[in-house]
């Protein structure tokens, strides 16, 4: 029968040795993005450009936090969900890559039997006798094509994704511990003031009771003053819920049930301070320190070499086999009569069709589309680092006017206190000055929580927290 070109091609191929089939994968050639040498937002006095650390929630030099994230690093379960799955993919890249090793086997069988006369072409009945048959195989099969290194590669960078993944999984704990922990002291910092609202506001209303039954004051007021109380007391248990949640969410996160929550933050009502402003890095090490950009990179990679694989089926496939045994009635065996042994190479190959060639395409679909998906992770990321430094700047200068406003309300309420303590202003204009005051230290705290938020999400978006590789 005579081949087709592109079959006698492939037979040659197979039988002389070539390069692995497909296409190998470099980074330069298969992304059209690339990243950017710094970060827009990083003319920012708030940032720096020194690479980030790993450990980046030690700047807080706070101990009762690094225990938090310590303990969540060794007992949180989607941590442990994340390890599984990388242990997973390390048994399959061994699996794998076995394909490429020597095998070898030995089997021994003895059996009672009659073999069949006829299969022999006598026509008589054969005696009944014990039977043997003892031997060792040994087969290794060619990589001529490098499909099984392809695949190897395949099931390498599937383990790198893992990994990556595991390290997503540890950043985003690490970065929820360190919201909650700060959630939790910001509830604390604003139930203080809240608590000191209310009694500002009793303070007020006792006043006002006291002036509407002298009749220096109408009894409209009253109902105003009790309001004022109520609302004061309203936000009372709205942060206690917030401490609560904040809490209950440590001890998921550290592996306990929400029960066991750490009673040794309970307490904190001070948010957490960084030591010094955040360091961000620039894009090209943000891109090669984010775990989802590098889990991409390496989806990317994986889709890649599976080109190779199908494109590994279409050529013949080569192994070498050797064996050697004694077959025969088992008084006899190891006699020179029963003693058999064969070794050369089987070539099997099926024809490539339309199923074969649109594996390729299919593989090669799915490369394109893990090149696609590679870039939008990496302008996501790009993106979020730009967007969280913005927000971050906003924030923090409206935390900056809100700290002016409540210093020019304590100046001004130190003012009232000198002016009623020499009796030139009434109470009430005193208590008026008290409650502006609470009230500019309020909107501080919530601006200062908000940033302190900003902090954790730039931290995340960032990277930061494993992996560190500036």
């Amino acid at each position: 029968m005579k081949l087709p070109r592109r079959s006698a091609a492939l037979l040659l191929c197979s039988l002389t040795g070539c390069a692995a089939v497909g296409p190998d994968y470099h980074p330069a050639q298969n992304s059209a993005v690339t990243a950017q040498p710094s970060f827009l937002g990083a003319e920012s006095s708030l940032v720096s450009e020194q690479p980030v650390p790993g450990e980046w929630w030690r700047q807080y030099r706070d101990d009762r936090l690094n225990h938090l994230v310590e303990e969540a690093l060794l007992a949180n379960k989607d941590i442990k969900v994340a390890a599984a799955s990388l242990a997973r993919h390390q048994a399959i890249l061994s699996e794998v890559q076995s394909a490429q090793d020597v095998k070898a086997g030995a089997q021994a069988e003895a059996a009672r039997a009659r073999l069949s006369g006829e299969s022999y072409l006598l026509p008589v009945a054969l005696p009944v006798t014990n039977l043997g048959d003892a031997g060792i195989a040994v087969s290794y099969q060619f990589d001529l094509v490098g499909g099984m290194q392809r695949a190897a590669e395949a099931a390498g960078a599937d383990l790198e994704a893992s990994r990556a993944a595991l390290d997503l999984a540890r950043i985003s704990i690490v970065a929820d511990v360190v919201l909650s922990y700060t959630e939790n002291c910001a509830a604390g910092e604003q139930l203080d003031l809240a608590r000191q609202t209310l009694a500002l506001q009793l303070q007020n209303h006792a006043a006002v009771a006291r002036l509407v039954s002298e009749g220096k004051k109408m009894k409209v007021d009253l109902p105003r003053a009790n309001s004022q109380v109520e609302q004061a007391r309203a936000m009372i248990p709205v942060y206690q819920a917030n401490r609560k949640v904040a809490l209950y969410k440590l001890a998921v996160l550290t592996g306990h049930n929400p029960a066991d929550y750490p009673r040794t933050v309970a307490d904190c009502a001070r948010l957490p301070a960084l030591s010094s402003a955040i360091p961000v890095g620039d894009g090209v090490g943000l891109l090669r320190r984010r775990p989802d950009v590098r889990q991409a990179e390496q989806a990317l990679i994986g889709a890649t070499a599976r080109i190779g694989v199908a494109t590994a089926a279409l050529y013949p496939h080569i192994s070498l086999g050797f064996s050697a045994g004694s077959s025969g009635i088992l008084e006899h065996l190891g006699e020179a009569p029963t003693q058999r042994f064969s070794l050369g190479p089987l070539i099997s190959w099926t024809l490539p069709g339309n199923l074969e060639h649109a594996r390729v395409r299919e593989a090669g679909s799915a490369a394109n589309a893990a090149l696609a998906h590679f870039d939008s992770t990496v302008l996501k990321a790009l993106l979020e680092v730009e967007s969280t430094l913005a927000v971050y700047a906003g924030d923090h200068d409206r935390a900056s006017e809100l700290r002016h406003a409540r210093d020019e309300a304590a100046e001004s309420d130190s003012e009232m206190q000198t002016l009623f303590r020499a009796g030139r202003l009434s109470y009430l204009e005193n208590l008026d000055a008290a409650r502006r005051l609470s009230d500019a230290e309020s909107a501080l705290a919530i601006a200062d929580a908000t940033v302190a938020r900003d902090q954790v999400r730039l931290f995340l978006a960032l990277g930061g927290g494993w992996g560190n590789v500036d």
